[in-house]
């Protein structure tokens, strides 16, 4: 008992030192350029070299292929942290690791040796191909086709909305292996993607928020990948394969819901005490002071129940219903909190000269992303009724 409580304490002590120098590069290197980048949509590319610095290309890829092994809670931290300030760089690392995870979690030992050290060295990054053009929350209407010729498979289709898909060098893509498969499902494989003949980057798509991050249309054309990179090994798994990776990437949507959530509410606490009406600061009006209880509230429940799915996805736990929530609640929150922040800031909240706007342009994501909020509900009731069956 003595010994767990010792290494719990240096586990504890490892993360608080790992967050100080998280927030303190926050602060240092990115909350100086955000508007900036944002504003002019630029590739933040000297930020991409600082995370792989930093080692958050490997934050979740085990020690043993050269990944920093974080617990799912420690790196939700890292990215509330990070998404208080500047949200769309969490994307960058937030797709690769999906990547990572589908190796890691599902790959074969030869596959995990070759591809997993440099992913967590950043000097391989990627991304999850899942969405096209007539298929997004329903994953099973993908069209995307791997056809088997000899020890290859040849690809033809597109994708769409694919986050890393023009910087990044390589991808997990969802194809089906077997378009006639009943339940569908069965037909589906995830293949590792490197970016080589026959994969060609088409537009990338303008968003309203999300700026500063690479989102683009993927064309595949006789697009031929040797068979040894079906992650696994086997044809028909891949359905199940993703589906095991999204509840850390919506436990991360969450944590991005957090940061913007917290960091809406911390722009307008600062501005509620500067600016004055009245003769006495904002804060100290009704009505300004119902909003910050509010977002106060919101932003804190948002960051406990996104906390409690990382926590279940750390002890191995199925945990599809607590990250729904976390994902749902905390998105939600974001949303509510920047367009809280911004009426607190009037029509300053109004001004590019502010950082509350972009928050306000970024939460609306968060709600769409990792499926949508109104899957979510459907997911967590579905659980909530097979846990609690009628007696």
């Amino acid at each position: 008992m003595a010994d767990a409580i010792r290494n719990a304490q240096i586990d504890t002590e490892e993360e608080t030192q790992m967050l100080d120098s998280i927030e303190r590069w926050v602060a240092r290197e990115l909350k100086p350029i955000v508007r900036e980048y944002d504003h002019a949509d630029r590739y933040p590319t000297h930020v991409v070299e600082q995370m792989k610095e930093l080692g958050l290309f490997g934050a979740i890829i085990s020690p043993e292929y050269g990944g920093l092994g974080l617990s799912a809670t420690t790196y939700a931290k890292i990215i509330m942290s990070i998404s208080s300030v500047w949200m769309s760089v969490t994307g960058i690392i937030n797709s690769h690791l999906m990547l990572a995870l589908a190796i890691q979690k599902f790959g074969t030992p030869q596959q995990k040796t070759r591809w997993l050290p440099k992913l967590a060295t950043g000097e391989i990054r990627g991304g999850l191909a899942l969405t096209e053009p007539d298929a997004g929350t329903d994953l099973q209407g993908i069209r995307m086709v791997a056809r088997r010729d000899g020890d290859h498979y040849v690809i033809n289709g597109t994708k769409t909305w694919i986050t890393n898909g023009a910087e990044g060098s390589c991808l997990a893509m969802l194809v089906k292996t077997d378009p006639d498969a009943k339940p569908r499902y069965n037909g589906m494989s995830l293949f590792i993607t490197p970016k080589m003949q026959g994969f060609k980057v088409g537009r990338k798509l303008p968003k309203l928020g999300y700026k500063s991050i690479d989102t683009a249309e993927l064309i595949f054309e006789d697009y031929r990948v040797p068979a040894d990179h079906l992650i696994g090994g086997v044809e028909g798994r891949g359905f199940f394969q993703t589906t095991g990776g999204l509840e850390l990437g919506r436990i991360n949507v969450a944590s991005r819901g957090v940061g913007i959530a917290e960091g809406a509410l911390k722009l307008a606490t600062e501005y509620a005490q500067i600016r004055k009406t009245f003769g006495k600061p904002i804060c100290e009006h009704q009505a300004i002071a119902l909003k910050i209880g509010e977002m106060a509230t919101r932003a804190r429940a948002a960051r406990l129940l996104t906390l409690d799915a990382a926590r279940a996805f750390d002890s191995g736990e199925r945990c599809d219903m607590e990250a729904g929530m976390a994902k749902y609640f905390a998105s939600e929150a974001a949303l509510e909190n920047s367009i809280e922040g911004m009426r607190i800031h009037g029509a300053n909240g109004y001004s590019r000269e502010y950082d509350i706007e972009r928050l306000y342009r970024d939460a609306p994501l968060t709600c769409i992303g990792e499926g949508t909020n109104e899957m979510q509900r459907i997911i967590i009731s579905k659980q909530h009724i097979k846990r609690n069956p009628a007696l």
